[in-house]
């Protein structure tokens, strides 16, 4: 599927602005579940694993095992996934990724109505699961790995190219480096209107997700009829 849309030879899926959009998602929900839903980070399972080793430190193993179930949650989507990609040729998987974010919007618009007084976990799990489907299903950009819902990855393959335009004074390198800084950025960016519409529009604040990913799924699907066409 060639992303006609701009008229370049390019996946839809691994173009930029899908890239942006997703990313946007990522770190607005990472900080949605550390705002609202008791410290826990949806995609950063590194921090949660920091923080369950920290309660297992301070012999507080109630505490240590609820940061183990977004881990959980987030393995086992990715093992989902990867079963589903193994089961289906390429053009059928490239229509898992449409059905994927058809379901992350709708878990996201139910979240949007769950009350605080839900238990954490609950919300937890869920996110955790819709952020690893989104990692393990949306995995490059422009024929570079990358990931939408963390960003240790993209900053070091944004250096590590920046080292090459330094050192070989190679210009894709340059060009390579600065689609990871603008990932990186709209990463951050999300992870702030995250914070701060969680602070002011509560639960809800979910739904901004539902937008953008409902962006990314009509801009895939468009994409296909036209290049059908």
């Amino acid at each position: 599927m060639k992303l006609t849309l701009w008229g370049r030879d390019t996946l839809a899926h691994e173009s930029l602005i899908v890239g942006i959009m997703l990313a946007l998602s990522g770190g607005f929900l990472d900080t949605y579940t550390y705002t609202l839903r008791g410290g826990v980070f949806a995609n950063a399972q590194t921090g949660n694993l920091v923080l369950m080793a920290v309660k297992f430190a301070d012999l507080d193993l109630l505490s240590a095992l609820y940061y183990l179930i977004p881990v959980a949650a987030f393995f086992l989507g990715v093992l989902l996934t990867e079963i589903i990609k193994r089961r289906f040729s390429e053009k059928a998987f490239l229509q898992w990724q449409h059905m994927a974010l058809l379901l992350e919007i709708v878990l996201l618009l139910i979240i949007g109505f769950v009350p605080l007084w839900v238990p954490d976990a609950v919300v937890n799990v869920t996110i955790s699961f819709i952020c690893s489907v989104q990692v393990q299903s949306f995995r490059k950009t422009k024929g570079l790995p990358y990931a939408t819902t963390m960003c240790t990855g993209n900053l070091r393959s944004a250096a590590d190219n920046f080292s090459a335009f330094l050192f070989k004074k190679d210009s894709e390198s340059l060009k390579k480096c600065l689609r990871y800084l603008v990932i990186i950025a709209m990463f951050c960016i999300g992870a702030a209107v995250g914070a701060l519409s969680s602070r002011w529009l509560g639960t809800g604040a979910v739904w901004i997700c539902c937008v953008l990913l409902g962006l990314v799924f009509l801009l895939l699907l468009f994409d296909e009829k036209f290049a059908a066409a």
